[in-house]
């Protein structure tokens, strides 16, 4: 592309964020803050239950209850030919085996999978008459045994949660090479084990999810406002499998989106319910999550348990590597449930690794228990949790350094292309240039020094280190069609230059805090040489925008900007034919560059806006060659995933008298790429080292014996606070994608992705003298206060020989 501009505005500018201020301002829109003319609002009466039998639902009284104008429950959902909340990917397991896909039902049919399960909506004038007549509903069940946990759902005899399902097992598919790796281990020095859970979460974005249904019995068509990522990935599916209407009476709008972190992306039986329901009531119909509703009805994220072995040579290089994990579904596949653990997982057991043989099996495991689907970061996480551990183990039990044990096993830039033994091709990379830059930051050479001074304190200090790699952008179409994805990962930009050379951006990605009404006018301010000021970014709105795939895997600007660049050199090729006949020029002899159109080696020239005029008034214009107007349409399909990477070194202090932890000291270098805004990138590197530390420190979602969710509002569930969190050292270095225009590659995520084990990594090291070798997330400080108690008590041990 072009660089027309210079960095105050374009690419590399550190401008801020231009929706900001109506954030700040409280003048942002979300779904919540509209309300349509004689709205009703609805209730959802859910399950109690884990998992029970649906006997009877009396509505009589609460249907003659101030305001109330319908009851649905799923006989109406089943007599009026509803479909059930479709899954967008299919696994095919082992043998050829189709994964079990039961269904899931709008509202529950026969029997309820858990708490929270939708059981009966009640729309009413007013939201508190609806909730108080949901309250007055009497549903009869008989309990059945809850299955809260895989190993209950998988135990000799379980009762089953779905019929079609056998075993309470979804899939059970493996990748790699089997025999190569059992060769692999057959020749090792030393095999290294480890297991461990990777804990399951509650998304929480600071927005819960809202949704309003509305119907122009006129025209037939239904609007869907929603909190969504994924506005026409909604209008597909709810469109074609639930509701079955088609798609061109069926607009869906997600207006300003408060977070999100992947638990937006799917379709929610919710969405489905309003906008079905405003069509029979001619009115629209209003649903707002409670925070309380919100942890047993949004998908959680997580919920791996694994084993792994890793073969090492006598040199400590990393020969082959084995894991078997169990993935929990939760009680329903929810729209990308079954990718996370297979390929969004497990395709990345090489890290930034030259493991020769891996071989890795996944068997998921319906339980009855909130859906699960991707979280912030979606699979990564669980993988470089588990390899960057797994590392560390190794280099305890070989007597080998951490640092020098991962130099030794890294990928070099000279091996890239590099071809994994478990299907990815990674571009590009330098981990040693992030590891270097990251260990010079933290000061980590003198880290020895801080562990006596804080022991002299009475603390125990610990250093920790994480070496990862990510894929984004997940692509490209063919392949993950293939794959079992049951949708197109491509992305469009649609540009239009209005006459006075203003630009509108219609994309069919999506924002939900990232800042891309500020990135996206970058990219045009870059290679179109518009000021910020004059351009426009439109998304969100299925009704104004070609048809898009949302923003989720940080492939909004890979993606999606990539659509961008393509449709712009639509633009500015099209600006040279005009260019070229007024200037009477050759078109080869057109270059354009800072905003003008320019035949080379002279001073003659047009600017951008004179050639847009010119589209829109064609007095002296080819119009026998060209078409007036200037907009222009372009689908980017990805080549490949993008592949950030980087290193992550957390120091922490531990109170042995009370098991806290606290993070002194957090520094990550991290390569995503070409920085477009260097200030959102940090940002986001910091959002997502927050959750991280958040996972490994204190997040938990905890289930009892018979389903009932225990961490169930904020009392219970902790989320970390400004005081849990450090100042970051945050830097980048940088190598390009070497196939999406822009040679970016994804910052979205990585944060959350690198700093769990960094975390991990540094409680343990801070144990190390009580000879604690593994500590599961989250090392809450009661955790560590038994570990520590458990191994003598408080007093400092001496160090270990």
């Amino acid at each position: 592309m072009n660089v027309t501009t210079p960095p105050s505005e374009g690419i590399g500018a550190s401008v801020r964020r231009r929706e900001d201020l109506r954030f700040l301002s409280g003048r942002g829109q979300y779904t919540d803050d509209l309300n349509r003319p004689g709205q009703l609002h609805a209730w959802i009466l859910r399950s109690p239950h884990a998992h029970a039998r649906i006997g009877g639902i009396d509505t009589a009284a609460a249907a003659a209850m101030p305001g109330v104008r319908a009851i649905y429950t799923a006989a109406h959902i089943e007599a009026a030919g509803l479909g059930g909340v479709p899954c967008g990917w299919q696994v095919t397991g082992k043998g050829g085996k189709v994964m079990a896909e039961p269904m899931h039902p709008v509202l529950a049919s026969g029997k309820v999978r858990h708490v929270g399960d939708p059981v009966a909506v009640v729309v009413a004038e007013t939201r508190s008459q609806a909730r108080d007549a949901a309250e007055a509903i009497a549903v009869s069940y008989t309990p059945l045994p809850a299955l809260p946990t895989m190993a209950a759902a998988l135990a000799p005899g379980a009762a089953l949660l779905h019929d079609d399902a056998p075993g309470n097992v979804c899939f059970d598919w493996e990748i790699g090479d089997a025999a190569a790796t059992d060769a692999a281990f057959a020749a090792a020095y030393k095999v290294v084990r480890f297991e461990t859970t990777n804990n399951r979460l509650v998304p929480n974005a600071m927005e819960p999810r809202a949704a309003i249904g509305d119907y122009d019995p006129n025209s037939g068509e239904h609007t869907l406002y929603t909190t969504s990522q994924n506005p026409h990935v909604i209008r597909l599916l709810m469109g074609a499998f639930v509701l079955k209407v088609p798609e061109h009476r069926l607009r869906v709008v997600a207006p300003d989106v408060g977070g999100g972190f992947g638990s937006k992306i799917y379709h929610y039986a919710e969405e489905a319910i309003v906008t079905w329901a405003a069509a029979q009531l001619k009115r629209p119909v209003k649903w707002t999550c409670e925070r309380s509703e919100a942890f047993v009805s949004d998908a959680h994220g997580r919920d791996h348990v694994t084993r792994a072995e890793l073969a090492l040579d006598a040199e400590g290089r990393f020969l082959g590597l084995r894991v078997e994990t169990l993935a929990n579904m939760g009680a329903y596949l929810s729209t990308f449930a079954p990718a996370v653990p297979t390929y969004l997982s497990a395709t990345l057991l090489a890290g930034c690794y030259t493991t020769p043989a891996i071989h890795g099996q996944v068997k998921a495991v319906f339980t009855s228990t909130v859906p699960v689907d991707a979280y912030r970061g979606a699979g990564r996480p669980e993988t470089t949790y588990l390899l960057e551990r797994l590392v560390d183990v190794a280099a305890r039990e070989m007597g080998m350094d951490r640092v020098e044990i991962r130099r030794k096993n890294f990928i070099r830039p000279d091996q890239f292309p590099y071809q994994t033994p478990v299907a990815l091709q990674y571009d590009s990379g330098d981990y040693e240039a992030t590891l270097r830059e990251a260990l010079r930051v933290a000061r980590y050479d003198s880290f020895e020094q801080r562990r006596a001074e804080a022991k002299a304190r009475g603390r125990l200090r610990g250093i920790g280190i994480s070496t990862y790699l990510e894929a984004c952008g997940i692509a490209p179409s063919k392949l993950v069609g293939q794959l079992g994805a049951r949708a197109g990962l491509y992305e469009v930009a649609n540009i239009r230059v209005h006459p006075t050379g203003s630009v509108s951006v219609f994309t069919g990605t999506h924002s939900h805090g990232q800042g891309h009404e500020t990135t996206f006018a970058q990219l045009v301010s870059e290679q179109l040489g518009v000021p910020l000021s004059q351009v426009e970014v439109v998304h969100g709105d299925t009704g104004k925008i070609p048809f898009g795939m949302g923003t989720y895997g940080s492939r909004s600007l890979a993606v999606g900007g990539s659509a961008m660049v393509k449709a712009m050199d639509k633009i500015i090729a099209k600006g040279r034919k005009i260019a070229a006949h007024l200037l009477e020029a050759s078109v080869e002899d057109i270059e354009f560059s800072n905003g003008q159109f320019r035949v080379a080696g002279t001073d003659r020239a047009k600017a951008f806006a004179e050639i847009s005029m010119a589209a829109y008034v064609p007095h002296n214009y080819p119009i026998e060659e060209i078409e007036p107007g200037l907009e222009e349409t372009a689908f980017y399909d990805p080549k490949n995933f993008t592949y950030p990477g980087g290193c992550h070194i957390c120091e922490v202090e531990i109170d042995p008298e009370t098991g806290e932890t606290e993070v002194v000291n957090f520094t990550a270098c991290d390569d995503v790429g070409r920085v477009i805004n260097p200030m959102i990138v940090e940002g986001q590197i910091q959002g997502g080292l927050a959750q991280g530390i958040g996972q490994a420190l204190i997040e938990n979602t905890v289930y009892d014996s018979e389903g009932q969710l225990l961490s169930a509002s904020f009392a219970d569930y902790a989320m970390p606070r400004a005081a849990q969190i450090p100042a970051f050292d945050v830097s980048t270095s940088t190598t390009l994608c070497t196939h999406n225009p822009l040679g970016v590659k994804g910052c979205g995520e990585v944060g959350a992705i690198g700093s769990p084990p960094a975390v991990i990594n540094a409680v343990v090291d801070a144990l190390r003298d009580y000879g604690v070798t593994h500590v599961e997330m989250p090392a809450t400080p009661q955790k560590i206060w038994s570990i520590i108690h458990s191994k003598g008590g408080a007093a400092l041990p001496a160090a270990a020989e």
